[in-house]
């Protein structure tokens, strides 16, 4: 690729892997949502299945050339997220290799989590009229690490073996009309690809100047033909082969396309974006004149997107070379490993039920210390994770050395001049925005974090007795309300639609169409990615991958995904080379929606107590999302630091997350009684390795939807009108153009700190009035 196409290839996997970052470490549950579901009565409705997009796409070596090959069967990893999802995110061949979304991601790119599903009914609050409630996403605590999810081992759902089999599964076969991943009418359509990219080069390279002939809109024309047909069979065979995990020869037969399409891009189509970055802006100009000017107004944002990235661009040989070689050698390989053994991380954990220690996923791990309301568990478990991710350093520092050194090596060959800028421009983000975005935070955002952490560690002393507050109490419950902890997949549904609903009958519709035309794979099955994703899958899509246990965090991943199943239906229109978002506006449709619920579902609290419960919760979210976010591309910062001079040890990967804890947490003692077992946390953040300085991104959308949503609050009629077509623009629009109709102004000096002061200190602001009300503040 490109060096644009090479970082919408990591970044889509990124949102993929999305996942880890996002919650079990940052967010760990949707605290928000999970509460405000608690205080809520509604209808069980059946329906049957979802949407997001993404595929992690792995490039494996001929057998005997994986130096890190592995005795057991491929396991991919999950990533997140990811939420998110940038532009760079999901595109078609090039693009396609997608994730947030998030992001995942990671995601772009949008990974976000979960695994099995409850049939329980609901049980709310007493004394309550019964209602069809709506409900809130939490984008960023949506997912827990990556593993092939074991239905076995979430004990965290009562789900039996039939019961998990009975759950809706995606019908892949019916909307991409292949039916298996090894159908012969694949192949048949790969070589016909073949031979139209060869005919492609011959036709159009070296001739897409203005002249005689004029061959750039047809050049793009038959490159758009080209990625469609190739996404449609990739997107197929990577989703398929997400579910089946274990299955060696699916893996094989996924690695085996991969590496075909690798040799179609670096040997017939890796000229063309390198040539329209290279053509002299009088060519363009010329030729967006003519055909009546379809050029101009079909393809500007494509070739715009092509042509930034021209200063950094190598020879045609060098990218060549660079991309035939990628799918055998380089850090993806590494990184890979990495993921692998990550999912492979086992964990001895005592059942509560038959008091026998297991050994199980860090999934099931993270999943009982951010459910319980005991502190004493949540110590426990945290304990149990930092010593198991101890003997896994080497690993972790192993991927993350090989990472830091290439995105090194890329930021002097192709001159980028700090850190970030090969991240930013991918993005379409000016280097001053995120320093900016990243002051703030520094700032304001602890500022206000603090503040807020020293009002739940008083709350949690008054409600559970909490003698001193430590890192395994961060995501802790204030549990002052009513409610239940699970759901049936009817139930999840049924809250996401109506929440849909509430605001936008438009993006209602489009949900509901995703469920009932199986486009969602609900159960946690064995054999399957881990974590949660969308898949915009053009032209076929989109797709969710979820992995329902019927907790709460998995009923805001359903909304959260779904989110970016509307976004991408939505931008569709523009056509497979710009419809996905930039990341900048790509965790929109998702993080919007949780917030319109969350305040609807805020308005119909019963009491004050459970009013209290879901503001902090909500507060839990954002933190995750914006400072703990900011505080991992802090700990990024200094191992790319440290890499310029040589190899960063596991021991110095330590130093440097411990302090990173301090900066944006303070020293032990101000906030936090305790960092007891959190020194080997940063080993399992798998955005790091799949998408360096990618993390920003979540900061960057909840800021921005705390900003949209300050101006829908104040002015709720057209807003609907103007978020669709925000939605609908795709990759047309970029961040300042996107944000004007809303009369919001993010070249502002002060847009980011008063974003944060409005979303994340108003809420704090009615929270410890609520505290004080109910004597649980002095």
């Amino acid at each position: 690729f490109s060096f644009a196409k090479r970082q919408k290839r990591d970044t889509h996997e990124a949102n993929m892997n999305h996942a880890i970052s996002s919650t079990s470490l940052s967010s760990s549950s949707s605290s928000s949502f999970n509460e405000a579901l608690k205080t809520t009565t509604m209808k069980k409705t059946a329906f049957s299945a979802a949407s997001r997009r993404v595929f992690n796409v792995v490039f494996s070596a001929p057998k005997g050339q994986n130096q890190f090959s592995t005795t057991t069967s491929v396991k991919a990893t999950t990533t997140t997220s990811s939420k998110s999802s940038s532009k760079n995110s999901s595109f078609g061949f090039g693009r396609w290799w997608c994730l947030t979304s998030q992001q995942q991601p990671k995601s772009s790119h949008h990974r976000h989590l979960l695994r099995n599903t409850f049939t329980k009914q609901l049980s709310f609050f007493k004394a309550s009229s019964s209602y069809s409630s709506s409900s809130s996403s939490s984008s960023r605590a949506v997912t827990v690490a990556g593993a092939a999810s074991s239905a076995k081992e979430a004990k965290t759902s009562s789900m039996t073996p039939e019961e998990i089999a009975s759950q809706p599964r995606w019908e892949l076969e019916r909307h991409f009309e292949y039916d298996s991943p090894n159908d012969g009418k694949i192949d048949r359509e790969m070589d016909a690809i073949e031979t139209q990219c060869k005919e492609f080069k011959a036709k159009y390279e070296g001739k897409l100047k203005a002249g005689e002939n004029n061959l750039l809109l047809e050049a793009i024309e038959m490159f758009e033909e080209i990625d469609i047909k190739l996404t449609r069979a990739l997107s197929y065979v990577s989703l398929a082969s997400d579910t089946r995990l274990e299955d060696a020869k699916m893996q094989q037969r996924k690695a085996q396309l991969m590496q075909r399409y690798g040799s179609f891009q670096g040997n017939f189509l890796q000229w063309f974006s390198l040539e329209i970055a290279n053509l002299e802006e009088d060519d363009v100009e010329k030729q967006y004149l003519l055909h009546d000017g379809k050029l101009k107004t079909k393809y500007k944002a494509f070739i715009e997107e092509e042509r930034r990235s021209k200063p950094y661009n190598l020879s045609k040989e060098v990218e060549r070379a660079l991309t035939v070689r990628s799918a055998f050698a380089g850090k993806r390989q590494v990184v890979e490993f990495y993921g692998n053994e990550l999912s492979r991380l086992r964990f001895p954990m005592k059942d509560d039920e038959s008091g026998e220690t297991k050994e199980v996923n860090m999934e099931v791990l993270l999943a009982k210390m951010t459910s319980s309301k005991d502190t004493k568990t949540r110590r426990e478990c945290m304990n149990i994770l930092n010593e198991g991710l101890v003997k896994f350093e080497r690993t972790c520092a192993l991927s993350l050395n090989m990472v830091a050194g290439s995105w090194h090596i890329e930021n002097t060959e192709r001159g980028f001049k700090n850190l970030r800028s090969q991240r930013n421009v991918s993005n379409n983000v000016p280097d001053e925005a995120v320093d900016s975005l990243l002051t703030a935070v520094k700032t304001t955002g602890v500022d206000l974090c603090k503040k807020y952490y020293r009002l739940k560690k008083g709350i949690l002393k008054e409600t559970q007795g909490l003698e001193e507050f430590t890192w395994a109490d961060r995501n802790a419950t204030i549990d002052i309300g009513t409610g239940s902890d699970s759901y049936s997949w009817e139930q999840a549904v049924q809250i996401c639609k109506d929440g849909y609903e509430k605001f936008s009958p438009t993006m209602a519709k489009h949900f509901t169409d995703m469920v009932e035309s199986k486009r969602i794979d609900v159960p946690a099955a064995d054999g399957k990615r881990g974590g949660a994703y969308c898949s915009s899958s053009y032209g076929c899509g989109p797709f969710q991958l979820l992995n329902f246990t019927g907790t709460q965090r998995d009923v805001a991943t359903l909304a959260h995904e779904s989110g970016h199943g509307v976004h991408f239906i939505l931008s569709y229109q523009q056509g497979i080379l710009q419809y996905h978002p930039p990341l900048t506006l790509a965790e929109t449709a998702s993080i919007f929606g949780e917030m319109i619920v969350f305040r609807d579902l805020l308005e119909r609290a019963p009491s004050d107590q459970d009013r209290l419960q879901m503001i902090m919760g909500k507060c839990d979210d954002i933190i995750n999302s914006v400072v703990r976010q900011c505080s991992f591309d802090a700990f990024e910062a200094k191992v790319h630091e440290k890499r310029q001079n040589g190899q960063v040890t596991p021991e110095e990967m330590t130093e440097a997350w411990k302090e990173c804890m301090v900066d944006y947490y303070g020293e032990e003692g101000d906030v936090y009684d305790s960092y007891k077992d959190t020194s080997h946390l940063w080993a399992y953040v798998s955005h790091f390795h799949n998408v360096p300085f990618y993390v920003y991104s979540y900061a960057f959308a909840d800021l921005v939807v705390g900003a949209l949503y300050g101006v829908y609050a104040k002015q709720p009629e057209g807003f609907e009108e103007k978020l669709l077509d925000l939605l609908s623009a795709g990759g047309t629009k970029g961040f300042v153009e996107a944000l004007a109709p809303f009369g919001l102004d993010p070249a502002s000096d002060t847009f980011w700190s008063d974003a944060l002061t409005a979303h994340l200190g108003g809420l704090l602001d009615e929270a410890e009035q609520l505290a004080k009300k109910l004597n649980y503040q002095k």
